[in-house]
């Protein structure tokens, strides 16, 4: 009953017929609209999950882990920087403005800034996120990797930026 409110929901809110979801790439000027409405959706519904954070900290290094229920559907946070994202353990489908994949552990996925996700989990997962910072303090760290909007984001990666230099 649940998985089939999430379908609807998704694609009610993204526009989307179930066998058009690999073209929601050829969607991606209105994605960032619509994941912003789905998420603002979502959090209006009466049953939310309540995920379980673990914060590393090492030299320079910050991850934040997330463990994420089996059937849960989840939007991500607009980094403002290329960082990397990890899924040690699960499977999970993933909608990015580049379009829809099933990842399944072990996976390392570098992220664009910019990138914001709508993911539903198809079994128990551990997804971190690992970003460059010395700050330790978790409002720090929000305020210099997380954007509320896209106006405060990168728009060209770190790596990016070495490959135009290294072609000059």
């Amino acid at each position: 009953m649940i998985l089939n409110k999430i379908k609807t929901i998704v694609k009610s809110v993204l526009g989307i017929k179930e066998k058009e979801v690999a073209t929601i790439s050829k969607k991606a000027s209105n994605f960032r609209a619509n994941i912003n409405k789905l998420e603002t959706d979502m959090k209006a519904m009466e049953q939310q999950v309540g995920l379980v954070e673990t914060h590393h900290f090492s030299n320079g290094v910050y991850a934040r882990e997330l463990f994420i229920p089996e059937g849960t559907l989840l939007t991500g946070k607009i980094h403002k920087h290329e960082n990397l994202n990890i899924l040690s353990q699960g499977t999970i489908s993933v909608a990015t403005e580049d379009g829809v994949k099933t990842i399944t552990a072990p996976a390392t996925i570098v992220s664009k800034p910019g990138t914001k996700r709508l993911g539903f989990a198809h079994t128990d997962c551990v997804w971190t996120c690992v970003h460059s910072t010395d700050k330790v303090d978790l409002e720090e760290i929000e305020n210099e990797v997380i954007s509320e909007n896209y106006d405060d984001v990168d728009m060209i990666s770190e790596s990016d930026v070495k490959k135009i230099k290294g072609a000059i």
